[in-house]
């Protein structure tokens, strides 16, 4: 069953009207827009306070500042702060972040329904998600599907394991060998450890190895 009653939380004037025309041509009359996020959480509490609540929120994840303070400053936090007050309604994020880990966090840890990247064709892939979260199906277009599996699909063994959590210790990169060699772990040479960090770095989409440790602690692999 399509939605009846959408929200757009979208501080891209131009951004927003181009979805407000693509949830028309799903017949979708109902509609209701905001560039700011304490904004898109009051209209929310309003529709349930009068018992004729939102549907659908498609939310971007990132606001830029104005002179206009807000108590909720990004697309994570007014998920987390809308599904507190309104459990049961659909989220669909609509933005230009393509990280694996990202991704999936808002899928798996906030409960979103779907996931369009800001892209060429993505007209097409916003009307394809809201047609799949209607019918209660979670929609991720199929290049960040891509990305995803091969993030979910990385097999990290001991020696990728050990390095991280040395480096989660604050142990420097260049000093790894060092403690691999005190354990007797091979390979244990400098060129060895930098070359499986850039593996994992580049499995997982990160560029840097504060990403990679901070995806570990947060995953339970260290």
């Amino acid at each position: 069953m399509m939605f009846k009653k959408v929200l757009i939380a979208e501080d891209q004037e131009m951004m927003s009207i181009s979805v407000r025309k693509t949830i028309e041509e799903l017949g979708i009359t109902c509609t209701k827009y905001t560039y700011y996020c304490d904004d898109a959480l009051m209209l929310i509490t309003k529709s349930l306070n009068d018992d004729d609540p939102f549907d659908l929120l498609i939310t971007d994840l990132s606001f830029e500042e104005d002179h206009r303070k807000q108590k909720i400053n990004g697309g994570i936090e007014l998920i987390q702060a809308v599904k507190a007050v309104h459990a049961h309604i659909k989220i669909l994020v609509f933005s230009v972040e393509n990280k694996a880990a990202a991704i999936d966090m808002l899928f798996k840890e906030l409960g979103i329904n779907g996931y369009v990247r800001k892209a060429r064709h993505d007209a097409i892939a916003l009307k394809a998600a809201i047609e799949a979260i209607s019918n209660n199906r979670t929609y991720l277009s199929a290049d960040l599907k891509q990305i995803v599996k091969q993030k979910n699909t990385y097999e990290f063994d001991a020696l990728d394991i050990t390095i991280i959590s040395l480096l989660s210790q604050g142990v420097l990169q260049k000093n790894i060998p060092y403690h691999l060699q005190e354990k007797s772990i091979r390979p244990s040479g400098l060129s060895s450890v930098e070359k499986r960090l850039n593996q994992m770095k580049e499995a997982l989409d990160f560029s840097k190895n504060e990403q990679l440790v901070a995806y570990c602690k947060d995953y339970g692999i260290i």
